[in-house]
C-alpha cells in the first residue's frame, strides 16, 4: 500500500467541527483549573466532569457503546484543542479515551461486564507486564505494580500488562488484563517536573483473579487480530501500534499553539531590553523567531492531519498498514513532537527569561512539552531509526511497538 504518493480513492470521514468545538468551549474552564491540577498532580474533578459530560472521554468509543466514534483526524484535532487549554488535561483525555476504546476490542463477555454495568466506564492502563502471575482454573491470579498509569485516578477499570503461558517459547507472552477498580489501589508516586497534572501514579494489584475472557494477547492487538466479534467497529480496524504512538503527538500540537497565542499577545508592545526597540513587534530578531515557530507549528499540524488521514484511509478501505506505513507513522509521531518542542523553545527565547517563572503559563507549557516528548512511543530518534531501517530493507527493525 502506498499512502504518501498515490492514496487509494477512498472517501475519508474528514474533520467534524462540532466535536472540535466542544473542546474549544472547554478551554476557558481547563485553563482556569490548570494550575490547580499541576499543584495537586492530577487534573481537577471539575475538568474530569466536563470532559465526561461533553462525551470527549468517549471520542474513540464505538457508537454501539454510546461513544462518539469519530475519525482519527477529528479525534486528534480535538485533543490538540484541549491541549491549547492544558497539556496535562489533554494527556489524560488521550490516555483515558483511547484506553476506554481499545477496551471495546476485548471479547463480548468482557465488554458486557464493563459497559453493561456502567455505560460511562473509563479505562486507564499500561503495557508494562508483571511476571507475578499464577495460572489457575479459568484464568490467572496476578499481582504487581504498574507505574505511569495516566488518568488512573478517574478510571473505573485498568488494562494492565501481564505474562501469560505460551506453548512456543519464541512467542511473545505479554498480554493485557482488564482489572476493575475494586481490585486495585493507587499508590501516590507521580512527582515530576512536567505533565504534573496527569496523575500518572502507580496501580497496585494484590492477588486479583482475572478470568480468561478479560485477557487479550498484545501480539494479536498489534497484528489487528482483536477478540471482539464487532469487527466492523472503527477501533477494531485501526493499526494498534501506530495509533498508540500517534495519539501522543496531538497534545504537543496544542501546547505549541497555546505558546504561540501567548507570545503573539505579550511581545507586541513589550520593550526589548538593551536595544532601541520600544516594541517587540518592531524587532527583526523577534519577528523571525515568531515566524519560525509558527512555521514549525503549521508543519506539525499538517503532518498530524496527514498521518490521521492515513489511519482513517485504511480504516475506511479495510486495507491494513504494511510495515513501511507503520514505521512512517511512528517516525511522524516523533517529528511532530520535535517540531512542536523546537517551536516552544523559540517562543520562550523570544519572550525572555521571565517565561521560566513558575507562575508563567509558558513555563508549564515548556515543562509539559519537554516531558511528553520523551515518552517511549514518541521519542524521535527511535522513530527515525525504525523508519530508516525499514526503508533500507530491514524486515524486523529493533522497535517492537510498530
Amino acid at each position: 500500500m502506498t499512502t504518501t504518493l498515490t492514496p487509494p480513492a477512498t472517501t475519508l470521514p474528514g474533520l467534524d467541527p462540532e466535536i472540535v468545538a466542544r473542546a474549544t468551549a472547554l478551554v476557558p474552564l481547563i485553563r482556569e483549573h490548570a494550575t490547580e491540577g499541576a499543584e495537586n498532580r492530577k487534573i481537577s474533578p471539575e475538568v474530569v466532569a466536563a470532559l465526561d459530560e461533553s462525551e470527549l472521554l468517549r471520542i474513540f468509543l464505538p457508537a454501539r457503546l454510546g461513544g462518539l466514534d469519530v475519525s482519527m483526524h477529528t479525534a486528534l484535532e480535538t485533543i490538540a484543542e484541549v491541549a491549547r487549554g492544558d497539556g496535562a488535561t489533554a494527556w489524560v483525555l488521550t490516555l483515558l479515551s483511547s484506553g476506554t476504546a481499545f477496551g471495546a476490542t476485548w471479547n463480548d463477555q468482557a465488554q458486557e461486564e464493563i459497559w453493561g454495568a456502567d455505560p460511562r466506564a473509563k479505562l486507564s492502563g499500561t503495557f508494562q507486564p508483571t511476571p507475578d502471575v499464577k495460572r489457575v482454573d479459568g484464568g490467572y491470579v496476578i499481582s504487581g505494580r504498574w507505574p505511569y498509569s495516566s488518568g488512573s485516578f478517574a478510571a473505573t477499570w485498568a488494562s494492565l500488562g501481564m505474562l501469560v503461558e505460551v506453548d512456543d517459547p519464541t512467542e511473545n507472552p505479554v498480554a493485557l488484563a482488564h482489572i476493575p477498580a475494586s481490585d486495585f489501589t493507587i499508590e501516590d508516586s507521580w512527582y515530576v517536573t512536567g505533565m504534573k497534572g496527569t496523575g500518572s501514579d502507580t496501580i497496585v494489584v494484590d492477588n486479583a483473579f482475572v478470568p480468561d475472557h478479560r485477557i487479550q494477547r498484545l501480539t494479536g492487538m498489534f497484528a489487528g487480530d482483536f477478540a471482539t466479534s464487532h469487527k466492523e467497529d472503527r477501533i477494531a480496524r485501526v493499526p494498534f501500534g501506530s495509533v498508540a504512538a500517534l495519539i501522543l503527538a496531538a497534545p504537543q500540537l496544542g501546547l505549541a499553539r497555546h505558546a504561540l497565542e501567548i507570545v503573539r499577545q505579550s511581545i507586541v508592545g513589550k520593550p526589548i531590553l538593551y536595544t532601541k526597540y520600544t516594541q517587540g513587534r518592531l524587532s527583526p530578531t523577534h519577528q523571525l523567531a515568531v515566524a519560525d515557530a509558527a512555521t514549525k507549528i503549521n508543519l506539525a499540524g499538517l503532518l498530524l492531519a496527514q498521518s490521521a488521514d492515513d489511519v482513517d484511509r485504511v480504516v475506511e478501505a479495510g486495507v491494513p498498514f504494511d510495515l513501511e506505513d507503520k514505521a512512517r507513522i511512528r517516525n511522524n509521531t516523533g517529528v511532530i513532537a520535535e517540531l512542536c518542542k523546537d517551536a516552544i523553545n523559540l517562543l520562550l527565547t523570544a519572550a525572555g527569561s521571565g517565561s521560566f517563572a513558575e507562575a508563567n503559563v509558558l513555563s508549564r507549557i515548556w515543562r509539559d512539552s519537554e516531558t511528553a516528548a520523551r515518552h517511549a512511543l514518541v521519542t524521535s530518534a527511535l522513530g527515525r531509526e525504525a523508519y530508516g531501517a525499514v526503508l533500507l530493507g530491514d524486515p524486523e527493525p529493533a522497535l517492537t511497538s510498530l
